[in-house]
């Protein structure tokens, strides 16, 4: 395995496989047991360094390294050091004089687990930065739809998937492209033209404008979330223009395929980008499945860059 996961990219297929049969062993392994733990990194340090708000990925890697037995330090950037002013680089120096042996970093500037790994030792993963990759959420998006549509093995050949909405400021989009591709997946960008990336045609995805068309065509169908926070213009005419145009409602959700699934990486805005009717649907929408992978995901991924198979094996 690699020493850092920073992005997507980073894996080849073999690699993408791996992580996510480790995930099914480790889940089969905790499934019945009334204590949810296993002693691979009994003695490993992990520290979540998140330096922007979140519940789900921090919970998650934090859930993920306990059930390994790590210790776990959880640092957030409101009311620590960095309110006064410490850079990350001051930051990282004092986590690898703790003796941190994995750091999970989420920032909003999109580089910045790359510019982390130069400051220490561990391995850095990267929860997320800026809007430029997510890397664990397409292993969880993967192994969802691999598990639901393809038997929990393999790779995803021949999969059709939708993503759809802001994909312009969404590092989930871009992760997403790079490791679907990776596996074999038919990818389908699908959002207003003025939330599709310039030079988005180099992606290996095709690209539409037109919701309606594109769902039919579907296995998977991925919806993003509208990052006001991000924008600093006027992207769509309304939020209920856009619902319009780009939200997933009853009454589009009735022209999938029989077996297509419905997801969202969260967190969601009810009533524009998907209806509540959908987020909730018990046959179509994966949405709080893909929660719950996710730890099993960030379980495999800590295990295998923190040697977690060598030391079992020893």
């Amino acid at each position: 395995m690699i020493r850092h996961l920073l992005s997507a990219a980073d894996l080849d297929r073999d690699d993408a496989i791996t992580i996510l049969d480790t995930a099914e062993r480790l889940d089969r392994s905790l499934a019945g047991r009334e204590i949810k733990k296993l002693p691979p990194l009994r003695g490993r340090t992990v520290v979540n360094l998140f330096y922007e708000d979140s519940t789900r990925t921090r919970t998650s890697f934090e859930l993920a390294a306990k059930r390994l037995s790590a210790d776990v330090v959880n640092f957030s950037a409101k009311g620590s050091s960095v309110s006064k002013g410490e850079s990350l680089k001051d930051t990282a120096l004092t986590l690898e004089a703790m003796g941190a042996d994995a750091v999970v970093v989420r920032h909003s500037y999109s580089g910045a687990a790359v510019r982390l790994k130069e400051w220490v030792r561990g391995s850095v993963i990267n929860a997320g930065d800026g809007t430029h990759e997510h890397p664990t959420q397409a292993l969880l998006d993967a192994f969802t739809m691999r598990r639901r549509l393809c038997g929990g093995e393999g790779g995803l050949d021949g999969l059709r998937v939708a993503i759809v909405g802001d994909v312009l400021h969404s590092r989930v989009a871009r992760s997403n492209v790079l490791l679907l591709k990776t596996l074999g997946a038919k990818v389908t960008l699908v959002a207003p033209p003025t939330l599709v990336p310039v030079g988005v045609e180099a992606w290996a995805a095709d690209v539409s404008y037109d919701l309606d068309a594109a769902l039919p065509e579907s296995d998977v169908v991925m919806m993003l979330r509208v990052q006001h926070e991000r924008m600093s213009a006027s992207y769509f005419p309304s939020a209920r223009e856009y619902a319009r145009r780009y939200g997933l409602d009853v009454r589009r959700m009735a022209v999938l395929g029989p077996q297509a699934v419905v997801m969202h990486p969260g967190p969601m805005n009810r009533g524009m980008e998907i209806a509540a009717e959908v987020a909730d649907d018990p046959k179509r929408s994966m949405i709080v499945e893909q929660v719950t992978n996710g730890v099993s995901v960030r379980m495999a991924v800590l295990y295998l860059l923190l040697g977690g198979a060598d030391e079992a094996s020893a």
